[in-house]
């Protein structure tokens, strides 16, 4: 093993025993528990449930406003209407994970190192933000304009960072892959259907399973 080798063998190994950059967690909420006055941070943990549950357009304001214990017209004087809420948390979900992602490779290492802490940041956050990743995932057409170009553009550069990281990898020699755009596609997709099955009380620990998604990404990046 030459000594390029060994020093990403050690690199990666670090990148697997540190925490993930960037990701807060935060578990699916099973249900919003009114303590003290109603606000807008309330309203939008109840419509997020709700919007997970049953879906955007199903959802009245009537029903969130029921999930809180109060009156339809109580949750005007703080937000303005049901697509207020839908948009706040598509383009907080998408800025959370871009900032995730940011912070991956400005925590530096090599290409491989980066790739693994992307990947294990996209992971946690669509294991321990489940309601949020298919709210985000599902509901993109519901979404008026501008604010769905907005998610859109957003979503289109998380893509491209991820890319940038395996282009980096394949110029630099650790990648062999032909189409860093279709890895970086697949490896999106593996990620994201994490929230559709994950659960805290289930086989899998989510730090086992970020570094076991991981380790596929860097796989079909094709590490040498």
């Amino acid at each position: 093993m030459s000594a390029s080798q060994r020093a990403a063998g050690e690199s990666s190994s670090r990148a697997r025993r540190e925490p993930a950059v960037g990701v807060a967690r935060r578990e699916p909420a099973t249900g919003v528990a009114r303590r003290g006055p109603l606000s807008r941070e309330l309203v939008e943990q109840a419509a997020l449930a709700l919007f997970a549950e049953r879906g955007y357009r199903v959802t009245t304001m009537e029903d969130i406003a029921g999930a809180l214990g109060v009156r339809g017209p109580s949750l005007y004087k703080h937000v303005g209407s049901k697509q207020e809420l839908l948009a706040g948390t598509m383009v907080r979900t998408m800025t959370m994970l871009i900032a995730a992602q940011r912070s991956a490779v400005e925590a530096g290492g090599n290409a491989t190192t980066q790739l693994r802490r992307a990947v294990e940041a996209h992971v946690r956050f669509h294991a321990t933000h489940r309601e949020d990743a298919f709210v985000g995932n599902r509901e993109i057409g519901s979404l008026a304009e501008p604010t769905r170009s907005q998610v859109l553009e957003l979503r289109d550069t998380y893509e491209r960072g991820l890319r940038a990281i395996i282009e980096q990898g394949r110029v630099g020699g650790e990648f062999t892959v032909a189409d860093p755009r279709l890895v970086s596609y697949a490896i999106l997709d593996m990620g994201m259907g994490v929230a559709t099955w994950y659960r805290p009380d289930g086989e899998y620990d989510v730090d086992a399973l970020a570094y076991a998604y991981a380790d596929l990404a860097v796989g079909l990046a094709g590490a040498r």
